[in-house]
């Protein structure tokens, strides 16, 4: 059996501590992945800086949601996957040298897409298909080969992040037309994305620019995602709220990708978004059917651009503090 290393918090804000860590023996709907690079997203630093406020999260405890590597072992009724695929995939537990996924979270790598490309997907790829699939959610329809524009627009705050770029490409090839905000510098790399307008966030006059821009459309979804901008999570979901209420058919429910610490605006219902994980009939839709044919001939793009800052498990801690310090429009990868 191989050795098996993982990054771990031991405490609530320590380093994280590299040692010896149980190998992976696969479940019957489980592959075991040999771990080429990890993503890190903005819970793996929440995690390591308040600890416990998650309440599932036990000490010592492995942190990281993002994988990208080679099956080197199946379960019983795995029947998508072999040993020798190139997979990514989501799992709560990833700082680690082998991983296990289920089958319904994880996704082939076709051979155009890196591991490090790869990596960057599972988490908020996930979050971006509840948002706008799930039934819970905006009940959206999935995008097919026929999908035809629809005439409907999607808001998108923070189309840079992760959830983001996701959002605007799904969103897109189900018939919407995305408007979405970000920092002037990222305008024209979301436009390639797929949105047909980008507004400066941190302009006074935002909130009027979008709804002058959805006057009159009917607006099938207002996403607030805030990112790590806590300071700005009220005036974001107030803008997000402005605009659903100002379509022809409110769309009243709005979907939240921070956890909201505020009063909230009247005349809409807001509803925290997670994972996909006990989602298995939509779960194996995006990973088992949809976004590697996508990834193959080029319709999904891996976004924001991956960014590698180290190898190895010894490399995470440095990752979380480049991450912690702020980045735009790309994502931190660690290749092991």
């Amino acid at each position: 059996m191989p050795e098996n290393k993982a990054a771990f918090l031991t405490a609530q804000n320590a380093p994280l501590d590299v040692k010896l860590a149980p190998y992976p023996n696969p479940q019957d709907d489980e592959v075991i992945l040999k771990n080429h690079a990890i993503s890190l997203n903005p819970v793996d630093c929440a995690q390591q800086k308040l600890g416990t406020a998650f309440p599932w999260l036990k000490f010592p405890a492995i942190l990281g949601c993002d994988v990208a590597g080679q099956v080197v072992a199946v379960g019983s009724t795995i029947t998508k996957f072999k040993v020798g695929d190139r997979v990514a995939g989501y799992h709560m537990g990833t700082f680690q040298d082998y991983v296990p996924v289920k089958e319904h979270s994880c996704a082939k790598v076709p051979e155009n897409i890196s591991y490090e490309e790869a990596a960057i997907l599972p988490l908020c790829l996930s979050v971006a298909v509840k948002t706008l699939f799930h039934p819970e959610y905006l009940a959206l329809d999935l995008p097919t080969p026929d999908t035809k524009a629809n005439g409907k627009v999607i808001l998108i705050w923070g189309g840079s992040t992760s959830v983001g770029c996701n959002i605007i490409q799904l969103a897109k090839a189900a018939g919407f037309e995305v408007i979405t905000t970000a920092s002037p510098r990222n305008f024209e790399y979301l436009k390639k994305l797929g949105a047909s307008q980008v507004f400066d966030y941190n302009s006074s006059i935002v909130k009027e620019d979008i709804l002058a821009a959805v006057k009159g459309k009917i607006v099938a979804g207002s996403i607030a995602n805030g990112g790590l901008e806590v300071s700005q999570y009220a005036s974001i979901v107030e803008t997000c709220a402005a605009v659903a209420l100002s379509s022809p058919k409110n769309c009243t429910l709005l979907p939240l990708t921070m956890v909201p610490r505020f009063e909230l605006p009247e005349g809409v219902e807001t509803k925290f978004v997670v994972p996909l994980s006990t989602d298995k009939e939509l779960s194996s839709w995006i990973y088992n059917n949809y976004i590697s044919g996508e990834l193959a001939n080029g319709n999904f793009i891996p976004a924001p651009e991956a960014k590698v800052v180290g190898h190895g498990l010894e490399a995470l801690q440095s990752a979380m503090n480049t991450l912690n310090a702020g980045v735009s429009a790309k994502k931190i990868v660690v290749t092991m």
